[in-house]
């Protein structure tokens, strides 16, 4: 069982950075993958990155890519999200989610989900 909470959320001005940070518990947490998706009020879930338990894989979602970066603290328990250069778009509820499958940008294959935290960049 893995339960986590996200951080570091707020508001910030268009071409700003922020970095949101996911503290997990649970002794599954280092042999998990790990990743982050966003959501705003009637739109799905967005797949933002993924990490792998060892960090050597990592995949990021179109919209992030180059801007983005995700991270990962064993020793911590902890993911960290990175966000460089942030638009408007990029305004939404950020959650982080863990799973027992291979890093993936689905949703439904995580098993573990936090809380959220709100990230509002303003224009």
């Amino acid at each position: 069982q893995v339960q986590q909470v996200e951080s570091g959320g707020g508001l910030v001005e268009a071409g700003g950075s922020l970095r949101i940070s996911c503290a997990a518990s649970g002794r599954t947490f280092s042999s998990i993958a790990m990743g982050w998706f966003r959501q705003v009020p009637g739109k799905e879930r967005e797949f933002v990155a993924v990490i792998s338990e060892s960090g050597s894989t990592i995949y990021y979602g179109d919209s992030v890519k180059g801007r983005f970066t995700i991270s990962r603290d064993r020793a911590k328990n902890t993911v960290y999200l990175q966000m460089n250069n942030l638009k408007p778009e990029d305004t939404a509820v950020y959650y982080c989610a863990g799973t027992l499958s291979y890093p993936t940008a689905v949703a439904a294959k995580f098993d573990y989900w936090g809380q959220g935290t709100q990230v509002t960049v303003s224009s």
